[in-house]
Formats: C-alpha cells, sequence, structure tokens
C-alpha cells in the first residue's frame, strides 16, 4: 500500500513542479491597490493585462457605494441557510427577473459561483441515457461537469460545424439503438483562451436536421457583446434558439456568483434540482444588491461598453499591424501566439514585468503543446491609450529578443517570495 501524501510529494503535477522558482511572481501573484489598469506589482506600478474587469464595474464609485451601504445594511452573512430552506429574499428575486429580462429569457437561476454552477447544470439535466456533445476547447467547468455525467459525451473539433454533425450522427444513432435519451450540445460564447465566438448561429441552424437542446457558456461575451451586452447570442442574431443561457458575474459584473436562463418550467426544475445550490449557502445579500447595481450601469453606460471596444480595436490592429499573430479573436479576449519553451516564456515574462513594467497573463506547457507560448491580454474600459501604445512597444521590443534568442536559459528564473 503506498502513502497517499508520499505520492503527492513525489508528483507535484505539470504546473506544481515548478513552485519552487515561480510562487508568488508567475504563479500566484499578488497585485496590490484598487482594481484598474494600473496597479502594484512588488512594490512598482505596472499596466495590468490580467483582469476581467472588462467594462471597468470593479470600482465604479456606484459600484463602490452601493456595496458598502449593502454590507453595512445586512452584514455578510444574510441571509444565513441554503436558498431552498432559509437564504431567499426579494432581492434574489429581483435579480433573477432583471438577469432573465436582460438576456431575453422567461426565467434565471441564480448560481454562488460560475465553476460550480455549470458543473452542477449538466449533472440536473441529464440522465444516464442523454447524450453531451461539447466543443474541445470548452472551459474547464464543463469538462468538470462531464465528469459527474454518467452517459456518454462526444467531442467535436473547435468550432468545426462538420466535425459537430458528425457527433450529432453518433449521438442520433446511439438515441434510436437505446430507445432513450435525449442530446445536449454544449458550446461558449466566446472561448475564454482564443477569444473566437462560438459558431452559435450555424449551431442553432442544426437544429433543423437534428433534434438537440443548447447550452451556451458566455462568461465572457455578457456585457460585453450585443447592441445591448446582453452576449454573443444578440450579437449573432440568434439569442431566441439558445435554449440554456448561462454566464458569470466575475467578468464584466466584476463580482462573484453566477446565473441561467431559460424556460421558466425548466429553470423551475433546474431550481429544485440542483445539488450545489440546494446544500449550500446562499449568495449574501451584499452581493446580490451589489449586482443589482452592476447590472443597473450595464443597462445604463453603454459608453463603458463603447470605450472597451475603442481600446480592443486600438490594441488588436496595433499588434497586427507589428506582425503578431492574435488568431481570430473577434472578443475583448486578445491573445499573442509565439514560439518558445517554457523557460523562455518565463524570461520574457520577467522582462516584460521588471523592465517595461506590463504584467500580462502567460500559457504555457502543459495547457498547450510545448514549443508555444500565449500571452493573454485582457483590454477594459479602463486602459488609455498611453497604456496600450506602451505595451505596443514593450511587445515589439520582447519579440525581438525572443527571437534572437537572448532570453534561452536552462531554466525557470527563480523568482519566488520567501
Amino acid at each position: 500500500m503506498s502513502d497517499i501524501f508520499e505520492r503527492l510529494m513525489q508528483h507535484s503535477g505539470p504546473i506544481g513542479q515548478h513552485r519552487e522558482r515561480a510562487h508568488g511572481y508567475f504563479a500566484f501573484p499578488k497585485l496590490e491597490g484598487d482594481i484598474s489598469n494600473r496597479m502594484i506589482f512588488r512594490g512598482k506600478e505596472k499596466i495590468i493585462w490580467s483582469l476581467n474587469n472588462y467594462i471597468g464595474l470593479a470600482n465604479h464609485p456606484e459600484v463602490r457605494e452601493a456595496d458598502a451601504e449593502a454590507a453595512a445594511r445586512f452584514g455578510l452573512a444574510a441571509p444565513m441557510g441554503a436558498r431552498m430552506m432559509s437564504g431567499n429574499t426579494n432581492y434574489h428575486e429581483q435579480l433573477e427577473a432583471e438577469l432573465a429580462a436582460f438576456v431575453k429569457k422567461e426565467d434565471a437561476i441564480l448560481l454562488n459561483y460560475g465553476y460550480q454552477g455549470m458543473s452542477s447544470i449538466i449533472d440536473a439535466i441529464c440522465e444516464r441515457h442523454d447524450i453531451v456533445v461539447y466543443d474541445a476547447e470548452s472551459h474547464a467547468c464543463i469538462i468538470d461537469g462531464l465528469r459527474l455525467h454518467q452517459g456518454h459525451r462526444y467531442v467535436y473539433q473547435h468550432n468545426n460545424l462538420d466535425n459537430l454533425e458528425k457527433q450529432l450522427q453518433r449521438a442520433t444513432a446511439l438515441i434510436e439503438k437505446q430507445k432513450s435519451g435525449g442530446i445536449l450540445v454544449i458550446t461558449e460564447g466566446v472561448f475564454g483562451m482564443a477569444g473566437d465566438q462560438g459558431k452559435l448561429k450555424e449551431i442553432a441552424a442544426l437544429k433543423k436536421k437534428y433534434s438537440f437542446r443548447l447550452l451556451v457558456d458566455d462568461a465572457h461575451g455578457f456585457g460585453t457583446l450585443g447592441n445591448s451586452g446582453a452576449g454573443a447570442g444578440e450579437e449573432q442574431g440568434i439569442q431566441d434558439e439558445i435554449d440554456l443561457y448561462f454566464s458569470t458575474f466575475a467578468k464584466s459584473m466584476a463580482s462573484i456568483g453566477a446565473f441561467l436562463a431559460g424556460p421558466k418550467n425548466i429553470i423551475d426544475y433546474i431550481r429544485y434540482n440542483t445539488r450545489s445550490q440546494i446544500f449550500a449557502k446562499t449568495l449574501p445579500l451584499p452581493l446580490v444588491v451589489g449586482n443589482l447595481k452592476r447590472l443597473a450601469l450595464l443597462k445604463s453606460k453603454p459608453e463603458l461598453r463603447k470605450k472597451l471596444w475603442q481600446n480592443v480595436h486600438r490594441l488588436q490592429q496595433g499588434l497586427r499591424e507589428k506582425g503578431f499573430d492574435i488568431g481570430n479573436t473577434n472578443s475583448p479576449v486578445t491573445p499573442i501566439y509565439m514560439k518558445g519553451g517554457v523557460e523562455e516564456a518565463t524570461a520574457m515574462v520577467m522582462d516584460l514585468r521588471e523592465n517595461f513594467h506590463i504584467f500580462c497573463s502567460i500559457v504555457v506547457y502543459p495547457v498547450i503543446p510545448k514549443g508555444h507560448i500565449i500571452y493573454r491580454l485582457i483590454p477594459t474600459a479602463t486602459h488609455t491609450d498611453e497604456d496600450i501604445d506602451a505595451t505596443l512597444r514593450a511587445f515589439e521590443e520582447t519579440k525581438k529578443k525572443l527571437d534572437a534568442g537572448e532570453y534561452k536559459v536552462e531554466a525557470i528564473p527563480d523568482m519566488a517570495t520567501a
């Protein structure tokens, strides 16, 4: 018999193996100061490109005031208990109603967290004879939800409609063979790594040939896409074709929690059968009241979304003009694709942070194949033209160094905190 703890110490994981050099710098960094375009990292101001504060609500004065007033009035404990038992309030129901109306659905249910919420939804609505067909680049919360699913699941190549149709044919054939079950297709409104929108319009059109329901995770589209900010479905003109619409408050709303919207009878079923909500304490009232204010600002201040998109276009156009590969993004998410190993990537990140005062997220192996690097920039409404121009210059200079081999090192720089 082996000791579980001994195994964990011997095999710390593909990212954990670097913790002794990376902790506090490349992993688990500490950003200090008000959430904004510039914050403090290790005592120095940096231009921050790693926060999903898309329309700048995190430190909006009206949001801060609403949060403070709600905390003073209710405290952080209220209401106590799970929502079904003792944790329901008029504010919870008001937020659900306003969210449903905003995304043009009959009803909505609040969820404590986006990650937990998505995983729980899949578990609640799918039984063992049901089949899930999902995009290969679906978020980890979807993948973990599928691990709970006892039935078959078929993955289709990312945004590949021909491959999706093949998987729908497989699923349909299996349903007919077992004479039981239905099909759920899951995709995303915006894929958070590459920034490309899911092909919702084309997927919805397949309903004419195949029988399935469509669940869309629109965490990055909610608040950023569409004429009103209602998301990727509105942007693509097919919001009505989305059967279940999911989003989190952790992006455009700059808060905690999530919601699922859809037909009232289905939302009612989910409300009474989602284990992670039935057996968990309800969202505290300061968060609920604060989210009501955030939603009101999202609806009443379109200039915030306009400013976001001005910054998105300036940043992405500037990168393209300088010859950078930013893929097929058609959202604020801005990936920069480069070649190099983990060691080179961390050396470049260190140069960006220490000498150019640019803080952005980096993605390397094992998340993506060896030899590849993705820098992921998130423009927000709080960024300035000066921020963007400085960042473009920084990437231009560091890319030259990367191509010249100046970042080749034998190991990750040791920048761990003591």
